[in-house]
């Protein structure tokens, strides 16, 4: 599949997002920020990641934290994973939080988290006087147990 990308003005050195091993699942993306950034413990900031990307019908692409990151020093994307529509174009970012305990220092065309393109179904939604039933019904949260 291909996907088309651009830079940003001002992004040209920031390296385009790329798998980093052969069977990487998901690519890693780049902070395009000026200054360093720090996130503070329990702070939110939307980093630029220097491209827009053009998406073809039928797919999105999701920013995903680094699993280093988050282990190390607490970084994760706030809202979980990022979904970015085949319709949007303007400057793709992460919005990352920092749920550690030590301030976390951004710094230009860091790997800072990464993104993959999946395939989306859009859903007919039919409203239905009652659901059929299942084994599970309406046990939730941790109603299965732990092993």
């Amino acid at each position: 599949m291909t996907v088309l990308i651009s830079r940003v003005s001002g992004a040209e050195d920031i390296p385009a997002p790329a798998y980093i091993t052969e069977r990487a699942a998901a690519m890693d993306v780049y902070a395009n920020v000026r200054e360093p950034l720090t996130l503070d413990p329990g702070r939110i900031a939307a980093v630029p990641l220097g491209f827009r990307i053009a998406l073809p019908e039928g797919f999105e692409a999701q920013i995903r934290a680094r699993s280093g990151l988050a282990l190390r020093h607490g970084v994760a994307c706030a809202n979980g994973i990022g979904t970015i529509d085949a319709d949007y174009r303007g400057e793709v970012r992460a919005i990352l939080i920092n749920l550690g305990f030590e301030p976390f220092v951004i710094h230009r065309a860091d790997r800072v988290a990464q993104m993959t393109v999946n395939r989306v179904e859009r859903a007919e939604l039919c409203w239905a006087d009652e659901l059929p039933g299942s084994v599970r019904g309406e046990g939730g949260f941790g109603s299965t147990g732990i092993r």
